[in-house]
């Protein structure tokens, strides 16, 4: 699904970063892209359990997971989000894994686990080292046979799933809508009406005979299928598969799986007005039903779905914001099983007109079902599609995931995911108008809008009553317990790791002197060339705070050959995707598209970094979009803690520098101008290429497109000191009278990145707040069940920094959060690390940075933040020794001399009448900030700016 980038409540600047992807010119030898198929294995064992694998000796790690043809349209009667909360039971325990020992199992040997709940399917996975095979699917053969169902963890997932609604639905300013408005007015009999999180009511009258009744009616092998990608032997898996699952029983009673179809259509339109508190940009849009996703049209309704809503060259992107009428848009396709939604919104500035924004979607609709579209837009959706699949088929857990999303919505078939890429090159014009006519008819739609007011939810109920839905005969068996420890089955060991060498970095210099590192990290043909510039925010004056994260998400609004709409349509069509990422230390600016057509998507982003013209036309509108953002963040709980921290951290230094709606709209054209010339230089810029085609050839690419880049005049001087000095600890509070929810985030000081005890910290700060093994997590969520999640993080930069940890929790339980993260601040630094424990935290570790080595992005991503720090690229592979080297006094060391509650400013954002006496108990000296009066530049009143 895609939403509006509002949402998630970003920090200040990272909201000019997040543009959409650019373009070269539309040229007659573009060419058609393609994807390689997905190759796999498939049998079926005699009690039903369906195996799929996708073996891959090209990586280190293997890929677990069992998705059960089980969804939220299954959620008994009353029981909206159950499916989604038994996802949630059945992660925890069973006879013989104690209560979250599946955490430890995946996080200590160096992988990552999740579940998640559809419509259609639910599922369980890890990605592990290829040695720990035998052990996750053990696991699997756990939770599916002899999971422990008990009091216990049906109250504590319940608390978990509620804090999750809060956390991702409630609190957000968009949640409402998008979590429970669109899908109660999308579907009319279907059950996929209900919410897949579900309901606080429906929540709390769940019991536990419920979960027992739901595992039996729909879990089993007879309902599962075992995918398994990465590095092993079919012969292995064969052999593993018939030990832990043959003997596994269908169920004993089983319910029917399928949902009869929708039998309402919409003949006439309708509407619904719904309000909310805390909603920044008022929303105005439209839905419309789908046919089941296994429908004929679903591919033309795809390349609909991208020529409305995917890119800057988008027919919403260009009639809503690129015309300033909105700021931003949204285009939502919901495919499942049985029929789906379509949503076209359009968010709205405060001193905008809705109703213009609603007849230009109207208008661009309408448009489309009359006239169709050009073969230009339908080339340029169809090599998007296609290189995202290609960027989704990198990695063979990329691969399994595609092909399992695709099995549960096509019927069955492990070959719907080709299925679909042959079917999108057949789409012709006349599918896409035929499509949008049919199923984008103004009488078949629901009009909405969104708007601040008081909450109004009969006011969005759909007219269509509510059907009853399935009820499941009650559960006839007895929760199971976990066994002592003494009885139960021991856990299987790894097996030998098998031999995988790394990507040979090969490092050149140009002629012209940028440095360039290459690599080839796979064979699947697509590529990413990432130019890194000194520069950033620490560069910024005061007065012009802003400047340089302007001048980098801006850049794709016109060159002085082409304007913001050619530059987007052009690299569209090569299926080309341009970010941009500016930060304290300077900009990464990055193109991702297929080796077919690198050669010209890379063109395009020489152009960029030599020629961003910054059209005053375009600024205008887009400065006064940023701006809106700007003004949405404050009522954001979850982004305000993050968005005043740099300043409050580091006051006056250069990371202090921050941005304000003054120092946004001080900037002009000619001041990005002044800055791409000054900051983005051949002199100073380093490069990074990486992907699925020869080194070499890399390096023959880099020289094509910026050997001929010379540089006049000397290179400015970066900034020495950036950090400053540590400024003591403050407990600082954003008041944002009724927020749903508040976040708090504590900081402490940590070291550079290239400090002798950076590597002893991070395993401090793995402890600390790793992950889901992090103790942070254990002890708010897991424990006590007052987040959705708790985590810390370290900063890599070139001088100090701070290490923070953050959580979202309810107003009522601010202080308990506190409390147990300061204190786990403390505990950290008052015992000794056992070095097992150290050994697991450092896997861990490894696990994430081998994992994202394993993309062209996510290669290009890590060597180009070390060159940003002033490092080896080949840090990147010498990961792992670095980490061994600490011992368990170093990371002891490291969290004494960094980590306690006494050095730790607290930044909490949330309605402070409700917790601020709890937190005044903790921290008796508070300051209070309204967050209708922040000044995100300088929170505190505390920054001096030259000249005043």
């Amino acid at each position: 699904m895609k939403s509006s980038a509002l949402a998630a409540g970003a920090a200040l600047l990272a909201l000019a970063t997040a543009q959409p992807a650019l373009a070269d010119d539309h040229t007659a030898d573009t060419p058609v892209l393609s994807a390689p198929e997905i190759e796999f294995t498939e049998w079926t064992l005699d009690n039903g359990l369906r195996v799929i694998a996708l073996p891959d000796d090209s990586t280190r790690t293997v890929y677990t997971s069992v998705w059960y043809d089980v969804g939220s349209k299954h959620d008994p009667d009353g029981r909206s989000g159950f499916a989604h909360m038994f996802e949630h039971i059945l992660s925890r325990k069973t006879q013989n894994m104690p209560y979250n020992l599946i955490y430890s199992l995946t996080a200590d040997v160096g992988g990552t686990r999740n579940a998640s709940t559809g419509y259609d399917r639910t599922n369980y996975y890890e990605i592990v080292p290829a040695e720990y095979l035998e052990t996750m699917l053990w696991t699997h053969k756990e939770r599916m046979a002899l999971p422990v169902v008990d009091e216990q963890v049906f109250e504590s997932e319940r608390g978990v799933v509620k804090e999750e609604f809060r956390t991702r639905v409630a609190s957000q300013p968009y949640g409402p809508l998008i979590s429970l408005a669109l899908p109660e007015n999308a579907f009319d009999t279907l059950p996929q009406r209900r919410p897949i999180i579900g309901s606080i009511e429906d929540l709390d009258s769940a019991e536990l005979g419920d979960a027992l009744a739901f595992h039996e009616a729909y879990y089993g092998p007879d309902t599962a299928t075992l995918i398994v990608a990465g590095n092993f032997a079919i012969e292995q898996l064969r052999a593993l598969v018939d030990k832990y699952f043959a003997d596994i029983p269908r169920r004993a009673n089983p319910l029917p799986l399928d949902i009869a179809p929708s039998t309402v259509e919409r003949t006439e339109p309708r509407s619904f007005a719904m309000t909310n508190p805390n909603v920044p940009l008022p929303v105005v849009g439209s839905l419309w039903k789908l046919p089941a996703a296994n429908h004929p049209d679903i591919p033309a309704l795809l390349l609909l779905d991208g020529i409305l809503g995917t890119g800057a060259s988008s027919r919403l992107q260009e009639k809503l914001v690129r015309s300033g009428i909105a700021v931003d848009k949204a285009q939502i396709m919901r495919p499942s099983e049985e029929g789906g939604y379509f949503a076209t919104l359009a968010f709205v500035s405060p001193a905008g007109d809705t109703a213009v924004a609603k007849q230009a979607i109207d208008n661009t609709l309408a448009d489309i079902r009359e006239n169709g579209v050009s073969e230009a837009e339908l080339s340029e959706a169809r090599n998007e599609f296609f290189a995202a699949r290609l960027n989704s088929r990198q990695t063979a857990r990329g691969r399994a995931s595609e092909l399992g999303e695709a099995l549960f919505t096509s019927g069955g078939d492990p070959r719907a995911a080709d299925i679909l890429l042959q079917a999108i090159t057949q789409v012709t014009l006349d599918d896409i108008r035929r499509v949008a006519a049919e199923y984008l008819d103004p009488s078949a739609r629901t009009d909405l809008s969104y708007a601040a007011g008081e909450a109004n939810p009969e006011a969005w109920r759909n007219p269509v009553p509510m059907p009853e839905y399935v009820t499941l005969p009650p559960s006839g068996s007895t929760p199971l317990s976990v066994l002592d420890e003494s009885r139960r089955e021991p856990v299987p060991g790894p097996s030998a790791a098998p031999a995988v060498a790394d990507p040979e970095l090969v490092q050149r210099t140009l002629d012209n002197g940028i440095k360039l590192v290459a690599a080839q990290t796979g064979d699947v043909p697509i590529v990413t060339i990432t130019a890194v510039m000194p520069g950033g925010a620490i560069t910024d004056s005061r007065e012009l705070a802003g400047v340089s994260s302007l001048a980098a998400s801006l850049a794709d609004q016109g060159t002085s050959r082409l304007d913001a709409a050619g530059l987007a349509a052009a690299l569209e069509s090569l299926g080309a995707n341009l970010s941009v990422s500016p930060g304290d230390e300077g900009t990464l600016v990055s193109v991702n598209a297929p080796a077919a057509t690198i050669d010209k998507a890379g063109a395009l982003l020489v152009e960029v970094l030599r020629d961003a013209s910054y059209p005053q036309d375009q600024f205008d509108i887009q400065k006064a979009r940023l701006l809106d953002n700007v003004k949405s963040l404050r009522s954001n709980p979850s982004a305000l803690p993050s968005v005043v921290s740099a300043p409050i951290l580091f006051g006056d230094a250069p990371y202090g520098i921050g941005a304000n709606e003054a120092t946004i709209a001080a900037i002009t054209p000619a001041d990005l101008i002044a800055y791409r010339e000054k900051w983005w230089r051949p002199d100073t810029m380093q490069l990074v290429i990486s992907g699925g085609i020869p080194a070499e050839r890399q390096v023959a690419l880099a020289q094509d497109l910026f050997g001929g880049w010379t540089a006049d005049g000397d290179a400015p001087e970066l900034p020495g000191e950036r950090a400053g000095e540590a400024r003591p600890p403050r407990t600082i509070v954003v008041n944002l009278p009724d927020a749903g929810q508040a976040t708090v985030l504590a900081a402490v000081r940590a070291p550079s990145r290239a400090a002798d005890d950076y590597f002893d910290l991070s395993i401090a700060n793995a402890i600390l707040g790793g992950g889901s093994s992090g103790r942070l997590f254990e002890e708010i969520r897991t424990k006590r069940s007052l987040s959705y999640g708790a985590y810390s993080g370290q900063p890599s930069r070139v001088d100090e920094g701070y290490l923070t940890a953050s959580s979202q929790t309810a107003n009522e339980t601010v202080g308990d959060v506190v409390e147990v993260m300061l204190g786990e601040f403390d505990r950290l630094s008052s015992e000794d690390f056992d070095p097992e424990f150290i050994e697991a935290r450092r896997r861990y570790l490894v696990g994430s940075s081998e994992r994202r080595l394993e993309t062209s992005a996510g290669f290009n991503g890590a060597i180009a933040g070390l060159l940003q720090n002033g490092l080896d690229p080949a840090e990147a592979l010498r990961y792992a020794a670095n980490l061994g080297e600490v011992t368990p006094e170093r990371a002891r060391a490291a969290a004494d001399a960094y980590i306690s509650s006494e050095d730790a400013t607290l930044i909490i954002a949330g309605d402070a009448s409700i917790f601020l006496d709890d937190l005044k108990a903790i921290r008796p000296d508070v300051t209070v900030i309204e967050a209708a009066d922040v000044d995100f530049a300088d929170p505190l009143g505390e920054i001096a700016v030259a000249g005043e």
